[in-house]
């Protein structure tokens, strides 16, 4: 059985231990409404910026914008984004097995590997995978042109040739306790978008007058497009990982006090034993003395 001093020892650096997990809960609690607050804002606008550029592809030819035309699959590059640092559950242990999961589904396609975050750059630059471009400790001083420079990397890639399909798989934002994995393809821009409403005879209910022309539109768009879908993704990385460290936090300092609670239990029991074998053994040297 341990000794008093080993239990009194256990529920001070238990107790310690409890102080920091709070700390960083309030820490990610905080960090977590400003990241919240930057997502919410930057949805509409990524979601109306995509309804726009669909409506347009469907009044140009494609052909026209490069970044817009499938062609065969030979390389795909896989974009996973993770966190820099760890202390929040499983968000980064689920998006690695995720990403590897998906590698494994390409069949006989050659992959490639973007790393987003210190956690996803330390596992696959460690093990067998082509890891092409590496972004670690970036989620710190998050920036615009973070998704800038990102998407110049992906498109002059996809441009030369060096992969034919690029996908991004991340952690999207639910609420404090739910994350949920999503895999989007970047390039070529999905064309699978619902059409504009029509009327009974098929003819469309909504268009638009373009200044100066709509392919000269479309060529604007597209980079302001993956500018801000990336800057979007990266907010939604950023807020997960907030919400996830902040569970991960509370459950921590929550089973810190059960922990405290045990041991303090067992430090009051040990102390009563430990009374009690003492005053049997002055009865009993008291009866030995009535004895003698």
């Amino acid at each position: 059985m341990a000794t008093l001093r080993e239990i009194r020892h256990r529920i001070t650096g238990v107790t310690n231990t409890q102080k920091i997990t709070k700390a960083m809960k309030m820490v990610a609690a905080a960090r977590l409404r400003r990241a919240q607050e930057a997502i919410v804002s930057a949805r509409p606008y990524a979601r109306k910026l995509g309804e726009l550029l669909r409506h347009l592809v469907t009044k140009v030819d494609v052909n026209l914008n490069p970044l817009l035309v499938g062609r065969e699959t030979r390389t795909v590059l896989l974009v996973v984004v993770t966190a820099d640092r760890g202390l929040c559950g499983s968000f980064n242990s689920n998006i690695i097995k995720a990403a590897i999961q998906r590698l494994k589904t390409q069949g006989d396609v050659a992959t490639q590997v973007m790393t987003i975050g210190r956690k996803g750059t330390e596992f696959f630059g460690k093990r067998k995978y082509d890891v092409v471009l590496k972004h670690p400790g970036i989620f710190l001083d998050l920036e615009f042109d973070h998704a800038r420079s990102f998407v110049q990397e992906i498109t002059e890639g996809y441009l030369e040739g060096r992969f034919d399909k690029v996908e991004v798989i991340y952690n999207e934002f639910k609420s404090v306790i739910q994350q949920r994995i999503v895999v989007e393809q970047l390039l070529p821009i999905p064309a699978e978008e619902t059409q504009p409403s029509k009327d009974s005879k098929g003819r469309s209910l909504v268009d638009y007058i373009y200044e100066p022309s709509s392919a000269e539109i479309v060529n604007v768009l597209v980079p302001r497009h993956l500018n801000f879908q990336m800057w979007r993704i990266l907010l939604e990385s950023n807020a997960a990982e907030q919400g996830a460290r902040m569970t991960a936090m509370d459950n921590a300092t929550e089973n810190a006090r059960e922990l405290i609670r045990d041991l303090t239990l067992k430090f009051n029991n040990a102390r009563q034993a430990s009374i009690t074998k003492e005053l049997l053994e002055i009865v009993s040297g008291a009866e030995a003395l009535k004895a003698s």
